[in-house]
């Protein structure tokens, strides 16, 4: 579905969408540059230079990304102002199980016994994924409430040995409630995309149906996520690029018609590559990744939270969120607040 239909649809229905409420949560135990230097061959200065990360944040033992995920979910419900949540989607690549999805496991957790409840695997592309999903349900009509959360405890599949993969990771929640709206609120134009040809770029080879569990893939670390870094900055800046100027024309807006871009949080250098390439002004791209790292489906709805919590999102604006990440895969969106 285009962009252009999207808005077709809203006006036949009269339903725009807003987020009517946001919220954020991440671990308490943070590990900085200064810690990883005792662990791995790197340095504060060249995690520094090389990605824009100072600190990130670890879950503890025995704490799962449903728990996370709870923590921010009751946020955005308080501070949208409902009791009734009518569908729950989880985004996530580090849900508690394989089987059950980590949705029902948040649905129980915050007593949303009405609802419907699923996951949703895009990896870093996750929260743009679960934001149009969760838009078409308020779209059609048949929902009021839809909570969409972004979650992930990425140090679950991190290799602490591998300074390509370690530097960069971190965990987090985020979540924002989707609501009806008799507006100009919700998706302008959107689009999501994927070149599975590349999916080894950022895998973790086992534990699925391919590959099993063994004692053989446990000893090959096998069940950690491994990245081409070189193919994934490539991808992330040239592909990104791209396809804002695709939805951009969409819907028939350029670069200075956006308020703020919220592009995923993965490494400060690909943000400075979109915005150099595109020639958008540094104001606009909102960052936070030197504090969190790269939180996976985490990041967008950790970044809206706080540009929210500082007041810098008005009524009327246009964000444009971006993400992109394994599949390879990505997702972009102009949303009028």
């Amino acid at each position: 579905m285009s962009g252009l239909n999207l808005v077709t649809i809203k006006h036949k229905n009269n339903l725009g969408v807003k987020i009517a409420g946001c919220g954020f949560f991440v671990p308490e135990r943070k590990l900085t540059n200064l810690d990883l230097e005792k662990m791995v061959d790197t340095s504060d200065e060249w995690i520094l230079q090389r990605t824009g990360i100072k600190e990130r944040y670890l879950t503890p033992e025995g704490v799962a990304s449903s728990d996370l995920a709870v923590h921010s979910s009751l946020q955005a419900i308080k501070s949208a102002g409902i009791k009734k949540i009518d569908l729950i989607i989880v985004t996530t690549v580090t849900p508690d199980y394989p089987v059950p999805a980590g949705a029902n496991l948040l649905q129980d957790k915050i007593g949303a016994t009405k609802a419907g409840a699923f996951d949703l695997n895009a990896g870093c592309s996750g929260f743009s994924y679960g934001l149009v999903t969760g838009s078409q349900f308020i779209i059609s009509g048949n929902y009021k409430n839809v909570l969409v959360v972004g979650v992930d405890t990425l140090s679950r599949i991190t290799d602490f040995t591998d300074r390509n993969t370690c530097v960069l990771l971190g965990d987090g929640a985020g979540s924002v409630v989707l609501q009806r709206d008799e507006g100009e609120s919700g998706p302008v134009a959107f689009t999501l995309g994927s070149d599975g040809g590349k999916y080894d770029s950022i895998i973790v080879p086992a534990g699925g149906s391919l590959h099993p569990a063994s004692i053989a893939s446990i000893e090959n670390k096998s069940h950690f996520v491994r990245m081409d870094g070189r193919a994934v900055f490539e991808f992330a800046v040239n592909k990104t690029v791209g396809v804002i100027q695709e939805v951009l024309d969409k819907a028939r807006l350029n670069i200075k018609d956006i308020d703020y871009f919220l592009l995923h949080q993965a490494n400060l250098r690909i943000l400075e590559g979109i915005s150099r390439k595109l020639k958008i002004p540094w104001s606009k791209i909102l960052v936070n990744i030197d504090r969190y790292g790269n939180t996976s489906a985490a990041s967008l709805p950790i970044l809206l939270t706080e540009a929210i919590n500082e007041d810098k999102i008005k009524k009327g604006q246009l964000l444009l969120f971006a993400g992109f990440g394994a599949g390879l895969s990505w997702g972009v969106t102009i949303w009028r607040w």
